[in-house]
């Protein structure tokens, strides 16, 4: 299929569809809006459900009944509305059910504002849920990327039977670029035996519910999924980190400028590499095995106010290099600048 121009937010949309998703609920908020806008038209004409809900807890909720029926689905907000989802994403986890969830990241605590962040990284990482659950989380960085791992989702949603979150984030969401859309495929409802089915009078109903009610061992089941992702779902891209004096560790937006970063401190003669995590858990920590033993130091780059990626790249490298933070909060990182701070560690100035 020939490239087309597309914006991020609606390219996701479009993925989504030709994944075989037909049921989406979810309520309008910048930057996302334009899913939910796309998806109000779009789904009519694929034969799916559309639901602007009342709000976000009406709507993961919807999402969980969906699910339950065997359908592909996916519900969609920014920072404010996707910590009203939690909730419900801990009860879809508790039943098992596959599902999409997407969060357009923007900026600040509260309601915060429209503009453009890296804020939810804790949140997407750590589940905002209450008890014991992981969730996979996707980041794009191009509005390719955007369409490709929305479609990605679904499958892997129903590879562990578990919801997947897609951390993107306003810069990706509003941007223009050249897209090549995937395949439209068809969903069978019924494919699965777990789903809820129609049934006859007589005959046992199925029920979703919390597994734990009445799975054996749910305990280690639970456990083994996760190593299971964590063993088989690690994504990156690595640039040119054997050799390199600092590593810096990017994603989303972000990523794109330190790839620049990268070029150009090479082309001064400074030894720059970097780890673009494309999940940001499973945190890729197999990328960071091919760090030289001489490397200096790593620095995150990324859009919030705390470095909140920091703590996954101690762990990752099992705290043997320095790890610095340049945290830029609303603006995205100028090449320049990250260039100023890698040089800035390597003589011992910090950041």
């Amino acid at each position: 299929m020939k490239h087309i121009l597309m914006k991020g937010n609606e390219a996701l949309a479009e993925a989504a569809i030709r994944a075989g998703c037909r049921f989406y609920s979810g309520y309008p908020i910048t930057p996302q809006t334009e899913i939910l806008e796309y998806m109000s038209w779009r789904m009519e004409e694929v034969g799916g459900e559309y639901v602007q809900t009342e709000s976000e807890l009406s709507g993961i909720n919807m999402l969980l009944g969906a699910a339950a029926a065997g359908a592909r689905v996916i519900a969609t907000s920014a920072g404010p509305g996707f910590t009203l989802f939690q909730e419900g994403i801990s009860y879809i986890v508790a039943a098992d059910l596959p599902a999409v969830i997407v969060d357009v990241m923007r900026y600040g605590n509260g309601l915060g504002d429209v503009g453009q962040s890296q804020g939810d990284y804790w949140q997407l990482t750590r589940g905002g849920g209450h008890g014991d659950y992981r969730t996979i989380v996707l980041a794009p960085n191009s509005v390719q990327e955007n369409a490709d791992l929305a479609y990605l989702a679904f499958d892997l949603a129903e590879k562990y039977r578990h919801p997947v979150l897609i951390g993107s984030d306003a810069a990706i969401g509003q941007m223009v670029e050249k897209v090549e859309l995937p395949e439209m495929i068809e969903h069978d409802i019924d494919k699965y035996d777990w789903s809820i089915k129609g049934c006859k009078k007589g005959d046992e109903q199925k029920k979703i519910t919390n597994r734990s009610y009445y799975m054996d061992n749910y305990d280690t089941y639970l456990i083994n999924k996760y190593k299971e992702m964590e063993l088989n779902e690690q994504r990156w891209e690595a640039m040119q980190i054997e050799d390199a004096d600092i590593v810096i560790v990017s994603y989303g937006i972000s990523s794109r400028v330190c790839i620049e970063a990268v070029e150009a401190a090479r082309a001064q003669g400074m030894k720059l590499g970097l780890i673009r995590p494309i999940t940001l858990w499973p945190f890729p920590v197999n990328a960071f095995k091919d760090i030289s033993a001489d490397c200096k130091a790593l620095m995150t780059v990324e859009m919030n106010i705390l470095g909140q990626m920091v703590e996954d790249v101690v762990l990752a490298t099992g705290n043997k290099y320095p790890v610095y933070s340049y945290a830029t909060v609303k603006e995205v990182p100028e090449t320049g600048i990250i260039i100023e701070k890698a040089k800035d560690i390597l003589e011992g100035k910090g950041v």
